[in-house]
């Protein structure tokens, strides 16, 4: 049996299956982090823009100060959050994490600019709501982009036989945002 041709034909076919398929695995998570990188960017920006807000609002009193200050915090649990993301994107913790982050900035923001609306009318808060509208719908192409190449990662390491490599090599599920 050890000296048959069929037997080492099969053998290296196995083995090109099982390079085949882990080179497959792992240019799917590589493309799942990689898009994650393109997101990272529009949410570093986002933050640089939260920023030349909290600048523009710094001599402000009473409660659009609480406003911009919860903003400030939030941004601030925002940066964490995506600190934790950035480390390990296709980890489950890192991704409801940077969801949660998300959620909590977005009503900060909201408030923010309601109160300031409330404070000095409508003109006051255009530009900003303008901008900020323009980094959601970038940040919404990105979390596309991302969550398309997670459920291609998932589907990936769920398909059998692919499924005893992703076993056998580590690859867990990403978790999409």
């Amino acid at each position: 049996m050890l000296y048959s041709p069929l037997f080492w034909i099969a053998c290296a076919v196995l083995l090109f299956w099982a390079v085949g398929a882990y080179n497959r695995l792992v240019r799917l998570r590589s493309a799942a982090i990689q898009a994650f990188g393109g997101l990272d960017a529009h949410l570093v920006r986002m933050q640089a823009m939260l920023a030349e807000c909290d600048a523009a609002h710094a001599g402000a009193e009473g409660v659009v100060e609480q406003a911009r200050m919860a903003l400030q915090g939030a941004a601030t649990q925002f940066g964490a959050n995506l600190a934790v993301a950035r480390a390990r994107p296709l980890q489950p913790a890192g991704a409801a994490a940077l969801s949660t982050g998300r959620d909590v900035l977005d009503a900060a923001w909201a408030q923010l600019l309601r109160v300031r609306e409330d404070e000095d009318g409508p003109a006051a808060v255009i530009t900003w709501r303008q901008r900020w509208e323009e980094h959601q719908a970038q940040s919404r192409v990105a979390v596309e982009q991302f969550n398309d190449a997670v459920a291609q990662y998932n589907a990936a390491i769920t398909q059998f036989p692919a499924r005893l490599l992703a076993w056998l090599f580590g690859f867990t599920p990403a978790k999409a945002l």
